[in-house]
């Protein structure tokens, strides 16, 4: 069944020809118009879920304002039209420029077919999103970050300190188990912030080596090393006067946060291997899964460093604690994944539901996500039920002394030391005396 009403604009009547032949066999209306004067009069007489937009239509000009222009007057008057920029230049800043801006994608030309069909299908699949959980009160999914808020107590309070403290450049922390999806919240922030229009930089501080550190972050000058062949920004740099996202906090050791903390109060960064101070402005975003106040008492983590990024707290709720946001992350997920393996989406059956709301969801959004991508993998037919969910089978006793095998024996210490930790996989794996990435390779395997 072909979904979706899409409006083509393109100044060249080959390609809207070429586009329209090719789209009037996916999707229920297609569109075109050759020039963009009258995006405003067809999007109030047609319902339509995507534009696919030109980045240029006045001859010998190519550096694509025109389609920023016609991208801003579109989500201005039309803020739940998805919009995917079509241009003949590869250029990714402009790309980046327009997805910062509220385009849902990007597509370049000569386009490939099969990419276009499934970047408006994924669209489409944003905008039924939205309109299937519109809520003038809460709209649950952000296209712009992938945020969703749900409909839970806990999340419409999280909301409301979010649109108040993301409006300034408040230092903020955010914190929550994993999976929770502390890194959209932050992308949420950003994008609600006067800095939406600049870039926003993430960094995965567990991820960054120590001998690396001041050079991804502060920078380099050419010769300060040996593989430093020309001059680098580093990460501060890239985000000047956009937002600085640094995840993982807590796991960054304590003589490093002495060098955070210089350049957080001198608002500059030297390169490694020069003695010239650059200024930097950034609105610095932090995220962790830890409880940095129990760190700063066994002296793990510098308080003072904690007081300046920690400007505004908020913490995200873990799923389990929000059951009827559920089943609607789920639907979002069935569409998602359906588009992606090119399926019609199936209807989520109550008993599935009520599954998934009995599940505990220690790995939270993330998990969720998982489960519901293999389901779709399996489903057959109309209609995904309680048997396509593959979910783990919780033994009686996760924590008995008497086990049958090896296997269960490993599960269970397994789980226990994730349930002690309250799913802070980075303390589950210090008790168990193995690496964070085994530890996440026995998850995947027992599917926890």
């Amino acid at each position: 069944m072909k979904q979706g009403t899409i409006l083509v604009v393109d100044d060249n009547k080959s390609i809207l020809a070429a586009v329209r032949m090719l789209l009037e066999n996916h999707f229920e209306k297609v569109f075109t118009l050759s020039s963009p004067n009258r995006i405003k009069n067809t999007l109030h007489d047609e319902l339509v879920d995507v534009v696919l937009l030109d980045m240029n239509f006045s001859a010998g000009i190519n550096n694509g304002n025109e389609g920023l222009f016609w991208l801003s007057e579109i989500k201005k008057e039309y803020p739940a039209t998805q919009v995917v920029l079509f241009t003949a230049y590869a250029d990714i800043d402009l790309a980046v420029r327009g997805i910062k801006e509220g385009a849902t994608d990007f597509v370049v030309k000569p386009w490939d077919n099969t990419r276009l069909i499934e970047t408006l299908r994924a669209a489409c699949q944003i905008r039924l999103a939205n309109q299937k959980h519109d809520d003038t009160s809460l709209q649950p999914l952000s296209a712009e970050s992938g945020m969703y808020w749900g409909n839970s107590d806990s999340m419409r309070h999280l909301r409301t300190l979010v649109e108040k403290v993301a409006r300034t450049d408040a230092n903020l922390l955010i914190t929550g188990e994993n999976g929770t999806g502390k890194e959209m919240l932050a992308r949420e922030i950003h994008m609600l912030s006067a800095r939406k229009n600049e870039a926003m930089v993430a960094v995965d501080m567990g991820a960054i080596t120590e001998t690396l550190f001041e050079s991804e972050l502060f920078g380099h000058v050419k010769g300060a090393f040996t593989d430093a062949h020309a001059d680098r920004p580093g990460k501060f740099e890239a985000a000047n006067n956009g937002t600085l996202f640094l995840d993982e906090i807590g796991n960054l050791s304590y003589h490093l946060q002495a060098k955070l903390l210089t350049v957080l109060q001198r608002r500059s960064v030297t390169r490694v291997g020069s003695n010239t101070p650059i200024p930097v402005n950034i609105r610095l975003i932090c995220a962790t899964n830890r409880d940095l106040q129990a760190m700063v008492r066994k002296e793990q983590f510098r308080e003072d460093l904690l007081y300046r990024i920690n400007t505004i707290h908020v913490e995200i709720p873990p799923l389990r604690e929000r059951p009827e946001d559920i089943v609607p992350l789920a639907e979002i997920f069935i569409a998602k994944y359906a588009n992606l393996y090119n399926k019609q989406a199936p209807r989520l059956s109550d008993k599935a539901g009520e599954k998934l709301r009995e599940q505990s969801w220690l790995g939270n959004i993330r998990e969720l996500e998982h489960t519901i991508e293999k389901a779709i993998i399996i489903a057959d037919g109309e209609t995904l039920d309680e048997n396509c969910l593959d979910l783990p089978r919780k033994p009686e006793n996760p924590v008995k002394n008497e086990f049958t095998t090896l296997e269960e024996m490993e599960y269970n210490m397994i789980k226990a030391a994730i349930d002690k930790h309250k799913g802070n996989l980075s303390l589950a794996a210090n008790q168990l005396g193995i690496s964070r990435q085994t530890l996440y390779n026995k998850i995947k395997r027992y599917e926890l």
